[in-house]
C-alpha cells in the first residue's frame, strides 16, 4: 500500500471515531459534527482508492461525483450511492445555523458510512474486523479501578 494512501485511511478511521464518539456522548453530543464526519470518512475512503489506483484526488467533496470517478475501479461501488447521495448533503448541511441533527439521523449516517467503509477496505484489500478500542476489555476496565484507589 502507499503511503499516501494509508494517510487517506488513516483519516477516515481517525473520522469514524469521532462519528461514534458523537453517537455514544451523553454530556453534551454533537450529532451535527456525527453527520459531518461520517460524510468525510466516506470520502477519504474514495480519495484513498483513487490515490492507491495512481489516480489524481480532486479537490472535491460531493460523493456522487467521486463515486462516478470511482466507478471503473469499483464498479460494485454503485450500489451504495443512494448511502452516499445521502452522506454528501451532511458535508454542508448541519454546519450552519437553520438545521440540526437528531440522535437518529447520527446513527443513520453511522450505519451507512460503517456500509461503505466495509465495501471500501475490502476494495483496499483491508480486514473489516471492528476497529481496534471500540469496546473496552475487562483488563482495562479492572486496570482503571484499580488506578482509582489509589
Amino acid at each position: 500500500m502507499k503511503p499516501a494512501t494509508a494517510e487517506w485511511i488513516a483519516k477516515a478511521e481517525g473520522d469514524l471515531f469521532t462519528v461514534e464518539r458523537e453517537c455514544r456522548a451523553r454530556r453534551r453530543p454533537n450529532y451535527d459534527a456525527a453527520c459531518f464526519h461520517a460524510q468525510q470518512c466516506a470520502e477519504k475512503y474514495m480519495k484513498a482508492r483513487m490515490c492507491e489506483a495512481g489516480l489524481s484526488i480532486p479537490k472535491i467533496h460531493n460523493l456522487v461525483e467521486l463515486l462516478e470517478r470511482t466507478l471503473e475501479l469499483e464498479p460494485i461501488w454503485d450500489a451504495y450511492r443512494e448511502d452516499l447521495a445521502l452522506l454528501s448533503g451532511y458535508a454542508v448541511s448541519y454546519r450552519y445555523p437553520g438545521e440540526s441533527a437528531s440522535l437518529e439521523r447520527a446513527k443513520d449516517a453511522l450505519r451507512r458510512c460503517r456500509r461503505f467503509r466495509e465495501a471500501a477496505r475490502s476494495s483496499l484489500g483491508l480486514p473489516n474486523e471492528k476497529r481496534a478500542g471500540r469496546t473496552r476489555r475487562k483488563s482495562q476496565v479492572g486496570s482503571r479501578k484499580t488506578r482509582r484507589r489509589r
